[in-house]
């Protein structure tokens, strides 16, 4: 069989359509297979319209309190279908966007199921018709989906993923959230700001427990001064659902088990990788211990020729992070393939930044004090809080706080952590500054425009040395 393409990039989110992209930019004849939606989960169900649903949350939240702006609005209400309507309309715009880009870098697009045949072949069926296409090498970037409770699947009726919650028919009255992780908070913030009484369940014990445990303590505050009931290392012991509602039984940090009644149940657990049924068993490639594929630092599996990114590999599970091994892997195979003008890097997992969109937002880079002490790091730490920095005290914002951590002994920017107003646009400059390993002084150094947010972020970096200004 002829090589048909260089490359076939089996799924086209986040991952999928950058790899196809950087490919085709560095002359790869590239082929994408899509099942269902040009741009994934993130475009269509995931990233991009939970921040549209969140946005519309936010104004409401914010002419709710036009009084503190010197404003009067009255007789503010939340129209659901119109909130949904504008988010599918973003999801739409941009997907129309990707296929767009397909074209404009002459990639070829099937639609289709995919299914790897061999190191050099995809078979892709559609109603019912095969047709198998060649190709020199193939990425697997088939994403994930939303982990079902083991007793109770989800319905779309009482009991959400991610993807139920974006579209909802009505606004739950009484909603239960089952883990607090990026989604769960997110949809958690949603709806509570809509009005919804809402209960997150989590059974680490604190929320958002991959970030620093001052932000998760800061965060918890914020939440349940806003009319949210949290309950940390706790359990669901029994749930169920039919037409009237959701009835669990909930373990509380304390073992007290206690009956509960809601509305709607989201169901925000984490994930499950999209490994089924696409040929890995035929190709023998190897999996993690998690069930995702195992990849090298160049994305590339123990099939010569084939690689993987984004959620069905190892974590952390963000689109960002997909975008960038596309990248890696796209370069490598055009290195391969002879061409001089690729330079793939591998990929430093300490370098991505991860951002949480509840009301207020979180984001971080890096070791969390915690981890960067366990590490063995003798730690220098910073904390300045928003209520410190003009802008932040303008703008009505004046809750939350930036903290660094840095190894004393080098100045090495180990980690950052951000709670409160715009901080997911704050931390890319933390996170420069580690993938170009500044230390403390280049910090120092540079000069913050004033006013702004991130003048917080320099003064976090002197307060790890003694040095803050404003505090």
């Amino acid at each position: 069989m002829a090589d048909d393409y260089d490359l076939i990039v089996l799924g086209s989110g986040p991952g999928g359509y950058v790899a196809a992209i950087r490919a085709a930019q560095l002359g790869l004849k590239t082929a994408i297979v899509e099942r269902e939606n040009l741009g994934g989960i993130c475009l269509n169900w995931g990233c991009i319209p939970t921040k549209a649903l969140l946005r519309s949350a936010e104004i409401y939240h914010y002419m709710q309190h036009a009084g503190d702006y010197g404003l009067k609005a009255e007789k503010i209400t939340a129209d659901l279908d119109a909130i949904v309507k504008r988010s599918r309309g973003v999801a739409s715009k941009l997907n129309q966007g990707i296929a767009h880009l397909m074209k404009k870098n002459k990639i070829d697009v099937h639609m289709g199921d995919g299914v790897l045949k061999s190191p050099t072949s995809v078979a892709v069926t559609k109603d019912g018709n095969v047709t198998t296409l060649a190709t020199k090498n193939i990425i697997i970037a088939t994403g994930a989906r939303a982990r079902d409770l083991p007793k109770l699947k989800a319905d779309g009726k009482r009991v959400w993923t991610y993807r139920h919650a974006m579209v909802p028919t009505e606004l739950p009255t009484k909603l239960l959230v089952i883990g607090s992780g990026a989604i769960g908070i997110e949809f958690a913030s949603f709806y509570n700001d809509l009005g919804s009484d809402v209960t997150v369940v989590e059974m680490m014990d604190r929320i958002v427990p991959v970030e620093d445990a001052d932000v998760s303590a800061f965060l918890e505050k914020a939440l349940a001064k806003q009319g949210m009931k949290i309950m940390t290392k706790a359990s669901i012991s029994t749930i169920a659902a039919d037409d009237g509602g959701v009835k669990a039984t909930i373990k509380d940090k304390d073992g007290k088990e206690s009956s509960h009644e809601f509305s709607h149940v989201i169901v925000a657990i984490g994930i499950v990788p999209n490994v089924e049924n696409i040929g890995l068993e035929t190709l023998n490639i190897e999996p993690d211990h998690r069930y995702h594929i195992k990849t090298d630092a160049m994305c590339r599996t123990n099939v010569p020729g084939v690689y993987a990114i984004g959620d069905v590999t190892q974590g952390p599970w963000l689109a960002h992070k997909a975008s960038h091994e596309g990248v890696i892997a796209a370069e490598a195979i055009a290195q391969s393939l002879g061409n001089k003008d690729a330079h793939p890097h591998p990929m430093d997992p300490r370098n991505i930044p991860g951002c949480t969109y509840c009301h207020p937002q979180v984001a971080s880079v890096g070791l969390t004090e915690a981890k960067a002490k366990e590490a063995g790091y003798d730690v220098r730490v910073g904390n300045f809080p928003f209520i410190g920095n003009g802008k932040a005290i303008a703008l009505g914002e004046a809750e939350g706080f930036i903290k660094t951590v840095f190894d004393a002994k080098t100045g090495e920017l180990l980690g950052a952590h951000m709670v409160g107003a715009e901080v997911t646009e704050l931390i890319q400059g933390y996170t420069i500054g580690k993938t170009a390993e500044l230390v403390e002084e280049d910090f120092m150094h540079t000069v913050f425009p004033h006013p702004t947010l991130s003048e917080m972020m320099h003064e976090s970096v002197l307060g790890a040395y003694g040095k803050m200004l404003h505090m």
